[in-house]
């Protein structure tokens, strides 16, 4: 049967979670074959007639995997041979601060910059569920959140910083090649990318010269999903 991602879509099957951005480079990295099986929010529970709350959801040979940072790690230890995507125990446990880091800070700054336009992009199905959802994890209306978007990009700009000293130092958050370190990122950043149709990023900062390179991995895998902005 082979490797399956089970993938949140939007419309014109733009693919723009976060998390599962995360498990589509780590794929290319491992250099496995898989493929993708497009999912709207309502769609998730029954995935394999499980009961699954998120995605990414992998399904390998009938072994279904959720929660991305466990999909990683099953990859690893799975795929041992294919090039290691934390560099050892160390670097597992340095992934799992980068992985807080971007969960905590960036994820909120980002989602209420571009929440209306996520919602905006979704099957008419699961609007209603969307909007109450986030409403209520962010605390406002998706309008009045988006309305302040500019101060948002500030924030995001400010939280970026430590990632922008550290690229002047070495070319990826893994060291001398893109780890999963770098993925996680990345599939935060290639969130907005996707969904907003504003640019969030700093053109002449180091950060948007790193996620331009990111883009252009494995046959350029995250250039290929057209920007929303663009």
């Amino acid at each position: 049967m082979g490797i399956v991602l089970h993938d949140l879509a939007g419309d014109g099957d733009r693919r723009f979670s976060p998390y599962c951005w995360r498990i589509r480079m780590a794929l290319a990295h491992k250099g496995l074959d898989y493929d993708t099986a497009p999912v709207t929010f309502s769609d998730i529970p029954g995935i394999g007639g499980g009961d699954h709350k998120t995605v990414p959801v992998l399904e390998d040979d009938g072994t279904f995997i959720s929660e991305s940072f466990d999909i990683a790690c099953y990859l690893e230890e799975q795929y041992e041979s294919r090039g290691t995507l934390f560099g050892g125990e160390g670097g597992k446990a340095a992934c799992r601060f980068i992985e807080s880091w971007a969960n905590a800070t960036l994820t909120p700054i980002i989602a209420r910059a571009c929440v209306k336009d996520i919602h905006d992009l979704i099957e008419e199905k699961d609007k209603p569920y969307f909007r109450e959802t986030r409403e209520k994890r962010l605390g406002g209306g998706l309008e009045d959140l988006q309305s302040q978007r500019d101060a948002h990009i500030e924030n995001l700009h400010q939280a970026l910083m430590p990632l922008h000293v550290m690229l002047g130092k070495q070319d990826w958050i893994g060291g001398i090649q893109p780890l999963y370190h770098d993925y996680i990122v990345f599939g935060t950043l290639q969130w907005p990318r996707v969904t907003s149709k504003v640019p969030l990023l700093k053109e002449d900062s180091r950060v948007a010269e790193w996620f331009e390179r990111m883009l252009n991995l494995y046959d350029r895998l995250g250039a290929k999903m057209p920007a929303r902005a663009a």
